[in-house]
């Protein structure tokens, strides 16, 4: 059983930064792909970036490419991201999501575990 819990989302002002943490209960953290996704009320939820096991790889939607990235720290057990140049359109609960294996990393069904979820509102 992995256990995700993320936070850092909140209220800001279209242009402004967030940062997203994500803390997994894995011992073996490393061995996880890690991915964020967002739903925004009445649509489906929607894949925003993810990073390999290795940190190898990266891969991000095209609507936060440039804005967004991802990272992680193996020793905190942790996943982030960075949010720059928020638009009122970023507004979503954002969801942390991990599985072993994954292959096609914008897929939400490819990840098996899942967190809570954290709400970002961006004012225009």
């Amino acid at each position: 059983q992995v256990q995700l819990q993320e936070s850092g989302g909140g209220l800001v002002q279209a242009g402004g930064s967030l940062r997203l943490s994500c803390v997994a209960s894995a011992r073996t953290f490393n061995t996880y792909d890690l991915g964020w996704f967002r739903q925004a009320p009445g649509k489906e939820r929607e894949f925003v970036s993810a990073i390999s096991w290795s940190a190898g790889r990266t891969y991000y939607a095209d609507s936060v490419k440039g804005r967004f990235t991802i990272s992680r720290d193996n020793a905190k057990n942790t996943v982030y991201l960075q949010m720059n140049s928020l638009k009122p359109e970023d507004t979503a609960v954002y969801y942390c999501a991990a599985d072993r294996s994954v292959v096609v990393f914008t897929l939400s069904v490819e990840y098996h575990y899942w967190g809570q979820g954290t709400q970002v509102t961006v004012s225009s």
